[in-house]
């Protein structure tokens, strides 16, 4: 199994995943932030295309995730995968395709905690502390390794740290540095947002969230979801590099043009 991230960041996420048994191989797309074309561009970068997907995971309902999804799904005749409260929030949305107007054919709704085969991937959603209607993250597994994704939450509860145990590979939320995130311009407002428990993780919040996660098995630490007024790949990568005990010039970090390059779990 490998995985890369097409573009991290307010301004649009993606990751592809993908895995193979024998002659078979499975690519899903977690997320969908970006115009079609915009999408297209990135998964052909990554020498893929909308017509190699076999299935779209959505994570929650906000515009830098959500993107040109039903869109995509509908044209390409690609399975989309969302929780009940994500659809019916993008099915009251206006400029968003509606559920009437979405295939339900190609409409799988599921909760967390809830495992589904797609192919050669086996997906376990979990349920995460962010202002939306019924965000879920994911992990993903493809018999013998384990992804865990996780690029938007508050704090790390019990259950997420639970949901996270044990997996080879991480793809972990570090959006803001605490220190200039009090010291922007932005309204107190929206600083209040980030900073409450259900917006986003730290860099410290997010090493701690790892901490509780370290075991012997574990390969990959991938740095996501940065914000590019408020944080910086040095501060993300350190913030890691010290509960791994490495250097920060291992820690890939997720950018919001370039995303990151594959990742395969051995």
């Amino acid at each position: 199994m490998r995985f890369c991230s097409l573009g991290s960041g307010s301004g649009g996420n993606a990751s592809l995943i993908e895995a193979s048994q024998g002659i078979t191989s499975t690519q899903l797309l977690v997320d969908c932030g970006f115009s079609l074309r915009e999408l297209t561009r990135r998964l052909e970068r990554a020498g893929s295309s909308p017509a190699d997907l076999d299935a779209i995971f959505i994570t929650h309902e906000h515009g830098d995730h959500i993107g040109c999804a039903l869109n995509l799904a509908q044209r390409f005749r690609i399975p989309l995968w969302t929780s009940r409260g994500t659809w019916r929030a993008l099915s009251d949305r206006p400029n968003n395709m509606s559920a009437a107007d979405f295939d339900p054919a190609l409409l799988h709704l599921i909760k967390d905690g809830e495992c589904a085969d797609l192919g050669d991937i086996q997906i376990k959603p979990f349920a995460v502390p962010h202002d939306a209607q019924e965000p879920l993250h994911l992990r993903c597994s493809d018999g013998a390794r384990s992804l865990g994704l996780i690029t938007d939450l508050g704090h790390a509860c019990a259950s997420v740290t639970q949901a996270l145990q044990g997996c080879q590979a991480l793809l972990l939320e570090c959006n803001h540095d605490e220190e200039l995130l009090r010291a922007s311009g932005y309204p107190a407002s929206l600083k209040r947002r980030i900073l409450g428990s259900h917006g986003h993780l730290s860099n410290e919040s997010a090493a701690e969230l790892l901490r509780s996660c370290l075991h012997t098995g574990l390969q990959h630490v991938v740095a996501a979801h940065l914000s590019e007024s408020n944080n910086r790949p040095a501060l993300a990568a350190a913030s890691l590099a010290a509960v791994l005990g490495c250097s920060p010039d291992v820690i890939p970090v997720a950018s919001q043009d370039l995303g990151c390059a594959w990742t395969e779990l051995s």
